[in-house]
């Protein structure tokens, strides 16, 4: 999952949803919508969001994008690149033990010394791809996360069931991985 957002306030400083994208395990598109912004809009952030006042004309009301959203996470691991940002635009929660944040995953930390590296540099480093060379996707970003987390998930799933010292739970959710959202 991955969400792009424009600005809002004064000085548009504060981040609001503007469009949000989901794949499925495989990188095919379940959800990609335009979201349009309960609050008047001072920055779209076009060259970093691709957002335009022209794209949000016809965007979907905020409370119907968040439920068709929450009605599809449910009950699925959600990937994602800095979900919490992403869950925050949408005003909702995920319980943790479902949750795979590439930018929170220590072995993909230790390719910026155990800060958080980017999107950009992971799919570079880890994948050889590159994304977000200007205005950034959320399908190309969702993709990309999908195919980081496809590339460790056995390595991922193992480390999780070492840390709830229940080997059965990590193994059902390595069977069913591409409950993966």
């Amino acid at each position: 999952m991955d969400c792009e957002m424009v600005g809002v306030g004064l000085e548009g400083k504060e981040s609001v949803l503007a469009r949000v994208s989901i794949v499925n395990y495989y990188g095919n598109v379940i959800l990609d919508k335009f979201v349009l912004p309960r609050e008047k809009v001072v920055d779209y952030r076009t060259h970093v969001s691709g957002i335009t006042k022209e794209i949000l004309k016809d965007a979907e009301p905020f409370l119907d994008v968040q439920k068709e959203v929450a009605d599809i996470l449910k009950d699925k691991i959600v990937v994602g690149h800095a979900l919490q940002h992403d869950f925050g635009a949408l005003l909702l929660d995920h319980p943790y033990k479902l949750v795979r944040d590439t930018s929170h995953y220590k072995p993909f930390r230790k390719i910026t010394n155990g800060r958080t590296p980017s999107l950009k540099k992971l799919t570079k480093v880890i994948l050889g791809l590159d994304v977000q060379g200007g205005e950034h996707s959320s399908v190309e970003d969702a993709q990309a996360t999908m195919l980081l987390y496809r590339k460790v998930r056995n390595d991922w799933e193992k480390e999780l069931r070492k840390k709830k010292g229940n080997k059965n739970e990590g193994t059902i959710i390595n069977k069913h991985a591409s409950n993966a959202v």
